[in-house]
């Protein structure tokens, strides 16, 4: 596993660098979660095999530092995946990011577009607001959440997700969720529209009908639905995810 500090979080940052022909597929993980516990068997899919896959734990997740007094923003958490890119001399690569890791993505993307050789995103945050699961957060008040909300939730997950979550800092999840419900300005949606890559939205077939992807496709933009899934496609249906990310990561 490598590792480097981040002056942005203050804190090590480590991922793994599975090696493989061509320009990388950088994986960015959702919140609650962490690359190097969701990603590897989307990434050794035989539909990816021969691909190099970088697999990046946020700080506050995984293998990651946790650091207390860093704020673990969309645009934070962006910073620290080009801090890591430039780090490892990565200047070009395709890029995805699931859920609130969409969102870093389509933050990354719009700052270093050059380099992004396509962005493929699965059900990301596109508004504030958030999805229930953060907006249930952040109605409590951190110090609340991280001395008994964190651990009901973990306790009351059985899902696969669980064996993340509980290693997961609980104020990072806080903090993570309150700044998707805050937002930014202009939306992702508004950020992830105008990107002059190549670009393409994902989602669960369960998880249809969806407003954002009937946008998607009115906009032209690229729409891809992975059957017998819904929002946890990468656990519900890694086969289909990882030929759609094939199909996405070859016609650009």
């Amino acid at each position: 596993m490598n590792v480097m500090i981040s002056r942005v979080a203050g804190a090590a940052v480590r991922w793994h660098d599975l090696p493989g022909d061509g320009d990388p597929i950088v994986f960015i993980h959702g919140l609650g979660c962490a690359s190097s516990y969701e990603y590897p068997r989307l990434a050794s899919d035989p539909a990816l095999s021969g691909r190099r896959a970088i697999l990046i734990d946020l700080p506050g997740s995984g293998f990651s530092d946790k650091p207390a007094d860093y704020d673990y923003s969309i645009s934070h958490q962006a910073e620290v995946v080009a801090e890591v890119l430039t780090h490892h001399g990565v200047s070009r690569y395709f890029l995805y990011g699931h859920s609130m890791g969409g969102s870093i993505a389509i933050e990354l993307a719009e700052r270093a577009c050059a380099q992004v050789l396509a962005l493929a995103v699965s059900e990301p945050n596109f508004h504030a607001g958030g999805g229930e699961f953060s907006r249930r957060i952040v109605e409590q008040t951190e110090r609340a959440f991280v001395d008994r909300g964190f651990r009901q939730m973990v306790e009351a997950e059985t899902s696969a997700w669980k064996g993340c979550l509980q290693n997961t800092a609980p104020w990072a999840v806080w903090r993570g969720a309150r700044s998707l419900v805050e937002g930014v300005t202009p939306s992702w949606w508004a950020r992830f529209a105008q990107l002059s890559c190549p670009k393409a939205l994902i989602v669960g077939e369960r998880s249809l009908p969806d407003a954002d992807a009937q946008k998607a496709a009115a906009a032209g933009i690229p729409l891809h639905a992975i059957a017998d899934a819904g929002h946890s496609m990468s656990w519900e249906n890694p086969s289909a995810l990882a030929e759609t990310l094939a199909h996405i990561f070859t016609s650009g």
